[in-house]
């Protein structure tokens, strides 16, 4: 997941004087704006919401709060920061008005498996699933899980930026990060697991014909 929420096309001076136009009313600014962000934007809201029509309905929804709330934007932060805080906050908010069970995140550092898992090796499991079979290990953790590693490794906030849009303190998202990997390391590990015996039942169904 890492660095794919990293939108291409203008950057630098270039998006910096867009923002600033778009800020002061310039509709073709906002336009460029949202040509350049809306696929991240979406793909972002995909990987955090269960449906792709949820995806879809946040995404939009997220945008007209962008357009109400750039004059609030501070031109020092990265603008894709501020987008992705944005989108964190109103798909968080979904997930919990729909009162998906959150994993309580306080408890003592004892209760956490005693080995850290190796980044290295869950890059590796993630480079070898499809896109649909990511997708598919993020949807079996919790939603904290999820939306903890996607705004760590695809949207690539700091800790205190996910503190912020979890409502977490900062203290507590080391725990939250280490305890996502361990869940998506052991969904992946699962995933991976049944696409072989799905091959095996579709191949032995068609061979019974």
């Amino acid at each position: 997941m890492t660095g794919r929420g990293k939108p291409e096309g203008m950057g630098g001076e270039d998006l910096a004087a867009t923002v600033a136009r778009a800020r002061a009313g310039d509709r073709e600014a906002w336009g460029e704006l949202y040509g350049q962000f809306a696929g991240p934007l979406f793909r972002f809201c995909r990987r955090v919401l269960p449906t792709r029509q949820d995806a879809e309905d946040a995404s939009m929804d997220v945008f007209v709060k962008l357009k109400g709330k750039l004059g609030q934007y501070d031109p020092e932060r990265p603008f894709s920061a501020w987008l992705y805080r944005v989108a964190a906050n109103h798909c968080w908010d979904l997930l919990r008005r729909r009162k998906i069970r959150q994993d309580l995140e306080t408890e003592e550092a004892e209760t956490l498996p005693l080995k850290h898992p190796d980044p290295g090796q869950l890059d590796q499991m993630i480079s070898e699933q499809t896109g649909s079979g990511v997708r598919q290990a993020l949807a079996q953790i919790s939603a904290r899980a999820r939306m903890a590693l996607v705004l760590r490794y695809y949207a690539e906030m700091s800790y205190d930026e996910i503190a912020d849009a979890l409502g977490l303190r900062r203290a507590f998202v080391g725990v939250v990060l280490l305890r996502a990997r361990h869940e998506l390391r052991e969904a992946m590990a699962r995933t991976a697991g049944a696409a072989p015996a799905e091959r095996l039942g579709a191949a032995n169904a068609g061979g019974g014909k």
